[in-house]
């Protein structure tokens, strides 16, 4: 049985306090029906306790009468390793969500359900982001884990697709934030429709859900402190209405792959930033820094797509930080994954040999595969990944190439429990609950890493034969040398500007 932990908070509905929120019916109900333990940190209940409006705490203290508490959990001031990550604080909330974190951290609770995007932040910084949700992420991506009783029920969403703007309504309501902190919205508007410019949009019940609108530019930035003129690509408008599908991520990928298309390394775009906001948690997470502010309380956050060539970094490091560049000197092992054709499919919806499926041709958006982050299960006992070494995918059976590269962010070794290995997959899961059932039934290594490209030209079994790189079909993971990696390299053609040594 999986243990979520609720932090409180979300019962807190800010129009109505004796109500909770329809989304949050909708989750609490889906768990209970899959047999799911919900749970609450004690810490929490003294908070609302604590509460100086007591109609409010007697309200809060109402809804969580059915839910069990966490027995006697551990103090996250006890562990060094843990606080030096996370930091010290004398601040009472602080402190609670320093507590719940620690419960999913120590295996407590599988998974932790808040809204507060400074929870949200640390669990990045600890490692434990795909195990944090958001409740639109649990209700509508989640885990087929939580909806394996009640797949019928929750609909998966239409395709991504490139359309002109001037096909697009305007007076749709996900531009009403837009044309409410932007007094030339409507200018703006009529200027891209004239200049034929593109967007990037998901519908959702005949209305924009989400939209992606790029554009490249080469002037100086006004700001404080002000950025000299240079070539960026600017993210003009992402905006995602509803949570949980992954499609910012998504979104930052278009961002990315756009701008190494057409040689630019550096993407900003510009922000009213709010109280616990999503879109700075997800950017950040993807090397977005904020470098100045404009007029307005107006943020202007830049990524960088190269690393300082006079500065030194952990391989790992620039994988998060100058993501799609990656370091593949000798201090990073190298090692080639075996993945079966049904898997590789799962894994990488976006390679160019991959057949699409009935269900994606009916309407389905696989989101999962299309994402940057993912998880790979397997059964190798080959030991010594860690943190930034390079995996190179090689497709059995069907084609028999490697295809892709991907740098290991985290892995945990010999794993038997389901629920453990479900919540360590988290948010990046492709699998289904019966097949990590299926593949959990013998000791399991979940790989955490990121995808960085899918090769130009894929190098075949015969030619890996051919170099010596391999001796026969590779059943297991193999790690190999630098210099075997050095004529793969040179073979799948991986752009030199993208990678640091």
């Amino acid at each position: 049985m999986t243990r979520i932990l609720l932090d409180t908070n979300i019962l807190i509905d800010r129009e109505d306090l004796k109500k909770v929120s329809e989304g949050l019916q909708e989750l609490l109900k889906i768990l209970n029906e899959t047999n799911n333990k919900i749970v609450i940190h004690p810490l929490s209940l003294e908070e609302i306790k604590n509460d100086k409006n007591a109609e409010r705490g007697g309200i809060v203290l109402s809804k969580l009468k059915s839910y069990p508490v966490i027995e006697s959990p551990l103090n996250p001031e006890n562990d060094n390793q843990f606080m030096s990550i996370i930091g010290k604080t004398e601040n009472t909330h602080d402190l609670v969500d320093n507590s719940l974190l620690y419960c999913v951290y120590k295996d407590a609770a599988d998974f932790l359900i808040t809204e507060d995007e400074k929870i949200h932040k640390k669990a990045v910084k600890i490692g434990i982001s795909d195990r944090v949700f958001r409740v639109n992420d649990a209700l509508d991506y989640s885990l087929d884990y939580f909806r394996v009783f009640l797949a019928k029920k929750i609909l998966h969403p239409p395709p991504i697709g490139l359309t002109p703007c001037h096909n697009l309504d305007p007076n749709d309501s996900i531009f009403d934030t837009l044309r409410k902190e932007y007094e030339g919205f409507n200018d703006w508007w009529r200027k891209i429709c004239k200049e034929g410019r593109k967007a990037w949009v998901h519908y959702v019940n005949g209305n924009i859900g989400a939209i992606l609108i790029l554009n490249e530019e080469n002037e100086p930035i006004d700001a404080i402190p002000p950025l000299s003129k240079k070539r960026r690509l600017k993210i003009c408008t992402l905006k995602v209405s509803r949570m949980g599908y992954k499609i910012g991520e998504l979104f930052i990928k278009i961002s990315i792959q756009t701008s190494m298309q057409k040689n630019i390394d550096e993407i900003y775009l510009t922000h009213f930033t709010e109280e616990n906001d999503s879109l700075v948690t997800l950017i950040e997470d993807y090397g977005f820094e904020k470098i100045a502010d404009k007029k307005k309380r107006e943020s202007v956050f830049v990524k960088r797509l190269l690393p300082e060539k006079d500065k030194t970094y952990l391989p790992g490091e620039i994988s998060k930080k100058f993501y799609p560049c990656f370091y593949d000197g000798r201090e990073a092992s190298k090692f080639i994954v075996p993945i079966r054709p049904e898997y590789h499919s799962k894994l990488f919806t976006d390679y160019k040999e991959r057949q699409i499926t009935l269900s994606e041709f009916m309407g389905e958006f696989i989101v999962e595969g299309n994402t940057i982050k993912k998880a790979y299960l397997c059964h190798s006992k080959t030991k010594g990944l860690k943190e930034g070494d390079i995996l190179l995918f090689y497709r059995s059976n069907d084609i028999s190439e490697l295809t892709s590269l991907g740098v290991v962010e985290k892995v945990y070794e010999n794993v038997t429990n389901l629920n453990q290995i479900v919540s360590y997959v988290g948010k990046r899961s492709v699998y289904s609950r019966e097949e990590i059932e299926e593949i959990s039934k013998k000791p399991t290594k979940a790989i955490l890493f990121r995808w960085h490209l899918h090769f130009d030209n894929p190098i075949k079994y015969k030619n890996l034969l051919d170099y010596q790189i391999l001796k026969g079909p590779p059943q297991t993971i193999i790690k190999i040398s630098h210099d075997n990696y050095l004529k793969i390299k040179k073979e799948v053609k991986i752009n030199d500007r993208y990678t640091f040594n």
